[in-house]
């Protein structure tokens, strides 16, 4: 039971992640490399999270519970908060990467275009962020102990998997979305990826009332996602078009046989 419950938690959580990573990401080593690099910006940025709340905890009354969970909010509120400063960091290195890979290709282009490199490094982000959240409970459902035994949710393990794999979702829909509006400098755009952010680490303290925090969250995911398809160029046509498995006809062909020189006689 416990090694059925450990696969299927995995599987839930972090099932669309790998399908990503596989189709999109790993045939790409460029994007693979960028995908390493963004898990690297997030730990840092939970390293100097974990430091804050862990001299704020000892310089604090231990004995004090509504202090220590007043504190547990500040340090999941500050965590947040750093790491999209580290998001906005790695945009700013990624940036001067591309004009870098743009200078020395010999087309003048760069490799990987801004939406890609956003797409990816919000997917990093999402999945050690996932990793880090549901690692060790992942290492409970093996057992040995039953949930629910002593009145508690039966449901914990499961919620908890729901859980991560929105996480890794909006980590990658908020990539899309920021690095977007870093480069059209749309403030506002970054205010409600952060402002969303807050919401969906808060929304979580209202466990174990998973009604309350499950549901806003798939909320959240499904409005943020629909902005990032807009903003990375989707339209409702393309799906359409992508349903249908239609190819359109390449102009090109026409193009060069219009412009071909005629042979001489």
């Amino acid at each position: 039971m416990g090694a059925a419950v450990f696969f299927g938690c995995a599987g839930i959580a972090f099932g669309p992640a790998l399908a990503l990573v596989l189709l999109t990401v790993a045939a790409e080593p460029l994007r693979v490399i960028i995908l390493v690099a963004g898990a690297f910006f997030w730990l840092v940025s939970l390293l100097l999270a974990s430091l804050i709340w862990f001299v704020s905890v000892h310089l604090s009354d231990r004995e004090d519970a509504k202090l220590q969970y007043g504190l547990l909010i500040f340090g999941a509120a500050v965590s947040v908060l750093l790491q999209e400063v580290f998001r906005f960091a790695y945009f700013k290195l990624l940036k001067k990467a591309d004009e870098g890979l743009a200078t020395i290709s010999e087309d003048g282009r760069s490799p990987i275009s801004l939406k890609q490199m956003a797409y990816v490094s919000g997917l990093s982000f999402g999945i050690i962020s996932g990793v880090f959240s549901v690692i060790n409970i992942l290492a409970d459902s093996i057992g040995p102990g039953i949930v629910g035994i002593h009145g508690d949710s039966p449901y914990y393990f499961i919620t908890s998997a729901f859980l991560t794999m929105a996480v890794v979702l909006l980590h990658t829909f908020w990539g899309v979305i920021f690095f977007d509006a870093c480069e059209r400098r749309r403030y506002w755009c970054l205010g409600v990826v952060v402002a969303s952010h807050l919401a969906t680490s808060g929304l979580t303290f209202l466990n174990p009332w998973y009604e309350a925090s499950l549901v806003p969250i798939y909320i959240i995911t499904v409005c943020t996602g629909l902005w990032a398809f807009v903003t990375a160029g989707g339209s409702f046509h393309n799906v359409l078009k992508c349903l249908s498995c239609k190819q359109e006809a390449d102009s090109r062909v026409m193009m060069y046989s219009a412009l071909r020189v005629p042979f001489e006689e």
